[in-house]
């Protein structure tokens, strides 16, 4: 059987569960990921899954990037939550001009992070001048480098506009020790992440480290991985990381019922309501894992054949992605009731991640107004000809 390319990614992944499922108590006290972890990560080179081959990156096909997420996931939410956003900012490198990409990614430990779409540049002679703070930067703490999404205001203080009329957002890039950072993760969910905030005062950008992300006509990269844009990634990354944290929750479930014997009541692994949870939380998990791989697997299809990304294709990873992190909360949700009284002690593995799983589902990619986003597209007719909508 011929194996994808880079999926050896999801073999080095699994190996590194232990260690990383070892560190989770750690990782979730300091609210950063540790550094034997990150130096796993880096040197099996997992944060490089996304990055152009042209810059020694894997450029992964993106069912192999999910996969490797849904491994890590399931050892650890957080350290899956910052491996899956810092390798989604190193697909910047398919934008930007080649001696920055290299000095970015290619100089140790090579990892770019960033916050939320907030604030405007000043254009100045050479580049831009930014004055800002960002919030929501997960993975910073192992960062290398910092982004930031911005507007452009001109030397006239107009907004700059692209051909169309919409504004031009960049994306500027520049070494963390440019920034001040501000320790504001308290949270009760993927409490490694260190999804920090950050800020820089009177800072230059260079116009080499300010890429129109996501814009066709910026792109150097022509792999299929490069035509999806960077939100599309980050969506089903982030929904793969649910289906692991899905998948721990409910093997340690079933460990648990194979076990335990409740005062006064026959064993749970006896129990016939608690056999029908079981299997019905098993096909709700197979079902969701599958119809997210198969949405990933057909617009993947479609790419490598002519290259082509439509709005139907968006619509569909948008839609599977959403779902699945839905239906993986529900998985987790009753997973934790079923385990009864044992699921509330931290040393048992289950609280940690019923917080991990419903701080996913309170990120932007798990919206209840994306659901909207696709009824929309349905009425009007664009799901129309994709292959998931056949």
């Amino acid at each position: 059987m011929t194996k994808h390319p880079g999926l050896d990614l999801v073999e080095r992944a699994r190996a590194l569960a232990p260690l990383i499922a070892r560190e989770a108590d750690a990782i979730e006290r300091t609210r950063r990921l540790t550094p034997d972890v990150t130096q796993a990560l880096i040197e099996n080179g997992l944060y490089r899954s996304l990055l152009a081959k042209s810059f020694g990156g894997t450029e992964a096909p993106l069912e192999v990037f999910m996969q490797m997420q849904e491994e890590v996931a399931k050892a650890d939410a957080s350290t899956a939550w910052c491996l899956g956003q810092c390798s989604v900012c190193a697909m910047t490198a398919a934008y930007l001009d080649p001696d920055a990409a290299n000095e970015i990614f290619n100089t140790a430990p090579g990892i770019l992070a960033w916050g939320a779409i907030k604030h405007q540049v000043q254009a100045v002679p050479g580049g831009y001048m930014a004055n800002a703070r960002w919030d929501f930067a997960s993975g910073s703490r192992q960062a290398s480098w910092l982004g930031a999404h911005v507007g452009v205001v001109e030397a006239d203080g107009t907004p700059r506009r692209k051909a169309d009329g919409s504004p031009e957002i960049r994306t500027i890039l520049f070494p963390v020790t440019s920034a001040t950072m501000y320790d504001v993760w308290d949270v009760i969910g993927l409490r490694g992440t260190g999804t920090d905030s950050y800020s820089v005062e009177n800072l230059f950008i260079p116009e080499k480290f300010a890429v129109l992300r996501d814009e066709a006509e910026a792109r150097r990269e022509n792999g299929p991985l490069y035509r999806l844009s960077t939100n599309m990634v980050f969506s089903m990354g982030f929904a793969a990381t649910s289906v692991g944290v899905a998948r721990a929750t409910l093997d340690a479930a079933i460990e648990l019922a194979r076990g335990k014997t409740p005062q006064a009541q026959k064993a749970m692994r006896d129990n016939n309501a608690v056999q029908g949870v079981v299997g019905r939380m098993e096909a709700q998990w197979r079902a969701t894992r599958a119809y997210l791989y198969s949405a990933a697997a057909e617009v993947w299809r479609d790419l490598a054949r002519d290259g082509t990304i439509t709005e139907a294709h968006r619509i569909a990873l948008r839609i599977a992605a959403t779902w699945s992190i839905h239906q993986s909360a529900a998985v987790v949700d009753t997973a934790y009731h079923m385990a009864g009284a044992t699921a509330v002690f931290n040393a048992n593995p289950f609280e940690r991640r019923f917080r991990d799983m419903h701080a996913i589902a309170q990120q932007i990619q798990g919206r209840d107004s994306h659901y909207e986003d696709v009824g929309k597209a349905i009425l009007s007719g664009h799901l129309e000809g994709t292959p998931t909508a056949r």
